[in-house]
Formats: structure tokens, C-alpha cells, sequence
């Protein structure tokens, strides 16, 4: 599977952005995606999930109400909406996809494939 995100940028604080992510593969509606997020020397951490089932979403705390992910599998894109920035949330994003494997993938180490990541800037 390739994944291909786009949609970064640098915006105000207060700001929105969206974050898209293209899969390549067919049956990407089997797939449980993801986003993370790795800060300047920081380790890259879970940003959000959906499920391939249902649709069912969770966040980290940090981003909860203010980031939505979902899912078009008719175009095999997952989008993470981005409301509220905050400096801190300055960061390069990526997208991943899980095979279904796991109920609610939340940890790097779940997920197969990654892309190539996009560079949200934040600024005060």
C-alpha cells in the first residue's frame, strides 16, 4: 500500500488546516487508518484512528475536539481535519494504514505501511 499525504502548511494560530492522505490500494477499506504527528525533537506520537468498520473514531487527548478524522472509501482517502491550532501542534504529520489486524491500533508498531509525511507549521 502507498500512501501519499498532502494538505500541510503553515497557518495562524486559531487556524484550520486538512490533511489528506491517498492510498493506493484497492482494498483500502479493510484498513484501519491512522495519523501521527512527530514535533522537533520529540518521538512521533498517535494523533487519531478510524476504523475500516464503522467508521469509529478515537484522538489523543491533546487534540481531542478540535482534530476530526474520517474516511472517503470511495477514494480511498482519509482526511484529518485540523480546527483550533495551537503552536504546539507544529509538527510533521503522517498517515498510516493497519490491516485490520487490531480492534483500535494506537501504536506505530501496529501499522504496516506509512506515508511520506506533511509539515503543519503553527505559528503564534
Amino acid at each position: 500500500v502507498q500512501l501519499q499525504a498532502s494538505g500541510g502548511g503553515l497557518v495562524q494560530a486559531g487556524g484550520s488546516l486538512r490533511l489528506s492522505c491517498a492510498a493506493s490500494e484497492p482494498t483500502f477499506r479493510n484498513y484501519n487508518m491512522g495519523w501521527f504527528r512527530q514535533a522537533p525533537g520529540k518521538e512521533r506520537e498517535f494523533v487519531a484512528v478510524i476504523r475500516w468498520a464503522g467508521g469509529i473514531t478515537d484522538y489523543a487527548d491533546s487534540v481531542k475536539g478540535r482534530f476530526t478524522i474520517s474516511r472517503d472509501d470511495t477514494k480511498n482517502i482519509v482526511y484529518l481535519q485540523m480546527n483550533s491550532l495551537k503552536p504546539e501542534d507544529t509538527a510533521v504529520y503522517y498517515c498510516a494504514a493497519e490491516d485490520g489486524g487490531s480492534w483500535f491500533p494506537f501504536r506505530q508498531d501496529e501499522y504496516d505501511f506509512w506515508g511520506q509525511g506533511t509539515q503543519v507549521t503553527v505559528s503564534s
